[in-house]
């Protein structure tokens, strides 16, 4: 019972400092970090001010099969528009009739 205990408690703390983290902010990184944490990772969610953030890919590979890949740019410290990997766009859809 006491180790049940003990390991619900260290998934709690693992998991409520992890929440706390918050998400990576392109104005505190470098242009390189920033497009090295998205390449390193392949999709990384990445803001760029308190309420702006988006999802970038590395890749194709990390979006849906009906999408498709756009170069991204966000502002960084150094850099007012670095190229940080791409956005994953949803292909139009076109109906016959």
């Amino acid at each position: 019972m006491k180790r049940i205990i003990l390991t619900a408690a260290v998934i709690l703390t693992t998991s409520t400092a992890l929440m706390a983290q918050g998400r990576p902010d392109s104005l505190m990184m470098t242009c390189a970090q920033a497009a090295g944490l998205v390449r390193s990772n392949g999709a990384a969610v990445v803001g760029s001010g308190p309420s702006l953030y988006d999802r970038y890919v590395s890749s194709r590979a990390y979006c849906t099969p009906m999408q498709y890949i756009d170069p991204a740019w966000v502002p960084t410290r150094d850099v007012q528009a670095c190229n940080i990997g791409y956005l994953c766009r949803e292909r139009a859809v076109e109906y016959n009739r």
